[in-house]
């Protein structure tokens, strides 16, 4: 049986006097891919980025372990670099220790890139190819942890299945604990352990894609009704 490797209770975060998280509570464990659902304005990327540090808090937050984090935050794309003369390799380069070449390669090649790439400019590449360099730099870190805020912006269906496998078989491989942010019902269905749903009504639930995603949690969480097929 995996480790607790997280413990949340009563967690309430507040930004400028609006409640956007009370009383959650629930623990994530070693190994597993958790998927936060919810409609937008529920909390999910704040719900992150407290678990990482970065926003004040009430109630208790307790990481078992001491392991190294990747994180790629939602919104990041091309546009905010397009006047940057920035290469992909110049993105690589900025971590510290500098990734080896051959690496670098190995890590665009996973995530569907060529090598060819290496050298234009990040600013010039498509959406997909953005997301798709971004996810590598992430990966190529070797954390412990993943957090991934919606990691398929700007990536075609076929590219986010292409994407989605790849971090299955490697949280699999290497026993790493993903935590996810997505509004694709089909790909947390597939490869979710858990699923984390929240919304700004205070209501919140934990437990396996079947046990969460029937239609009538789905309409209790995005207060409509949500047509959900299992795609075999």
């Amino acid at each position: 049986m995996n480790k607790i490797l997280l413990e949340v209770k009563n967690l309430n975060v507040v930004l400028d006097n609006e409640r956007i998280i009370e009383n959650l509570s629930f623990q994530a464990v070693e190994g597993e891919i958790l998927t936060i659902l919810g409609p937008n304005g529920a909390g999910k990327s704040v719900l992150l980025r407290t678990l990482l540090g970065f926003l004040p808090y009430e109630g208790s937050i307790v990481w078992n372990q001491k392991l190294k984090v990747g994180y790629l935050p939602q919104g990041l794309n091309q546009l905010k670099v397009k006047d940057l003369p920035l290469t992909v390799w110049d993105f690589f380069v900025l971590k510290n220790p500098i990734p080896k070449k051959d690496e670098i390669i190995q890590f665009l090649n996973l995530v569907g890139l060529e090598k060819e790439i290496l050298y234009k400019v990040a600013g010039h590449l498509s959406g997909g190819q953005f997301q798709r360099m971004l996810v590598a730099w992430v990966l190529i870190s070797h954390p412990h942890i993943l957090f991934f805020d919606e990691p398929t912006t700007g990536i075609d269906i076929g590219g986010g299945e292409t994407i989605y496998s790849l971090l299955h078989t490697i949280s699999k491989k290497e026993n790493l604990t993903l935590f996810l942010v997505t509004h694709d019902l089909n790909i947390v269905y597939k490869y979710s352990n858990n699923v984390l749903c929240l919304n700004r009504k205070g209501h919140s639930c934990l437990g396996s894609p079947k046990e969460i995603l029937s239609p009538e949690n789905l309409e209790q969480l995005f207060g409509t009704e949500i047509k959900f097929y299992e795609h075999h």
